[in-house]
């Protein structure tokens, strides 16, 4: 038998609404108590009683068993979170920031008094992969996890590609369609996607990384002659997170734009759609597809994740608490495309080997190996100089820097 959850929640957004909207025709032996907002003044579509602006009614009720937090400030999600963990109650988030920054002290939490955080809705909205990392894959050694992650960066770039709008255009639209925020440097600068990849690495991997370490350029400085470049070369450019397993004892993670071809999922995904390959070592290659984002898809992996601790299901990183030497580098080599105009940028890139060099008027571009340290040591001024970057190998191109990392431990 399925235990009662009485529900406190935080948040009545896009994603609390749609959560609303299924829980509703429903009857999954749950009720929502109370619901925290921020705004009291605002219209809401159900009774004003359900509504309170104070925390402490939902995380000091002792009748609300459950709370889910559905918030976009991350210090205040964590003090929710670990008060509610801390107190007893099991806890569902959509949180993907905040539970990649503090992932460390949420599963210790956990540990400690016995409580269960799940995040399936934090990770491409109704695909679901954190529970498929955890159960499906737990004894897989898994290759690499990659994908398009973030639906308002993909969106972008099908506009761009398929319909030739430029990038500020594309990028109104998805504001205008709530795909991305008035403040867009979450999605297109690869944030929202590197939160996400470091979730899914510590199922995968069982490596929690602090989020600071793993590179992350996004689509800020697409221009019209990259989507040019790509079309002749029969590619599309998407936004890519990439954890792959370099050998027995080292991972990489990076977020980069990516060069794709015909040949792999990804090239199909268009939109505000997600992706998400798994390159394992018995399974093969396996592909999940669907919404990354809205009310409805992300409610229902909310929901999912609600409905599961109605049977007290915890997740038990069976990877983090089993023998594992994996350690998270950035000493590997990439194969890249830069169009540029600095040419200092090159040089302080000190490319190891360049394939391909190209000057036309002001469309210069360079493709080469480069060791992904030195993208991070130059982030600012890629930025700065309106660089574009993209990882520019399909199938390979991620190879761990053996002999400088084997010096550099000696």
């Amino acid at each position: 038998m399925s235990k009662k959850l009485n529900i406190g929640l935080f948040g009545f957004g896009v994603v609390g609404q749609g959560l609303y909207d299924i829980i509703k025709t429903k009857n999954l032996n749950l009720e929502i108590v109370k619901i925290a907002i921020k705004n009291p003044e605002k219209e809401r579509s159900l009774p004003k009683e359900l509504f309170t602006t104070d925390r402490d009614e939902i995380l000091n009720n002792p009748e609300i068993n459950t709370v889910v937090e559905l918030i976009n400030d991350t210090e205040a999600a964590f003090e929710i979170v670990s008060r509610a963990l801390s107190s007893g109650k099991n806890v569902v988030s959509a949180s993907k920031k905040m539970i990649a920054t503090y992932l460390d002290e949420l599963i210790e939490l956990q540990q400690i008094h016995g409580t269960s955080l799940l995040y399936e809705g934090a990770v491409c909205g109704s695909i679901p992969i954190i529970r498929n990392l955890e159960e499906y894959y737990d004894n897989e050694l898994l290759h690499s996890i990659s994908g398009i992650f973030n639906g308002s960066s993909n969106y972008i770039l099908s506009k761009g590609f398929l319909e030739g709008l430029d990038y500020d255009s594309a990028l109104k639209q998805a504001q205008d369609l709530g795909f991305a925020e008035t403040d867009p440097t979450m999605d297109v600068g690869g944030y929202d996607a590197k939160f996400k990849l470091i979730i899914a690495a510590a199922h995968a991997y069982g490596v929690v990384i602090d989020p600071k370490e793993v590179l992350n350029i996004g689509i800020q400085n697409l221009a019209p002659n990259d989507l040019q470049y790509a079309r002749e070369k029969n590619l599309k450019i998407k936004l890519v997170p990439v954890a792959k397993e370099l050998d027995d004892r080292h991972v990489t993670l990076f977020v980069l734009p990516k060069f794709v071809n015909e040949t792999e999922f990804l090239y199909n995904v268009e939109y505000e759609y997600n992706g998400v390959t798994v390159q394992a070592a018995f399974a093969d290659q396996q592909f999940f597809f669907g919404k990354g984002a809205g009310g409805h898809p992300t409610g229902s992996a909310v929901l999912s994740d609600i409905a599961a601790l109605r049977y007290d299901y915890q997740y038990e990183y069976k990877k983090a608490k089993g023998v594992n030497n994996l350690r998270f580098t950035n000493n590997v080599e990439v194969n890249i495309y830069l169009r540029y105009e600095d040419e200092a940028l090159v040089d302080s890139l000190e490319f190891e080997h360049i394939h391909e060099r190209f000057y036309s008027g002001s469309y210069k571009f360079v493709i080469g190996k480069i060791n992904l340290q030195k993208l991070i040591d130059n982030q600012q001024r890629i930025a700065d100089t309106k660089a574009f970057v993209a990882f520019a190998d399909q199938l390979t191109g991620v190879a761990l820097a053996a002999e400088k990392l084997q010096a550099a431990e000696a």
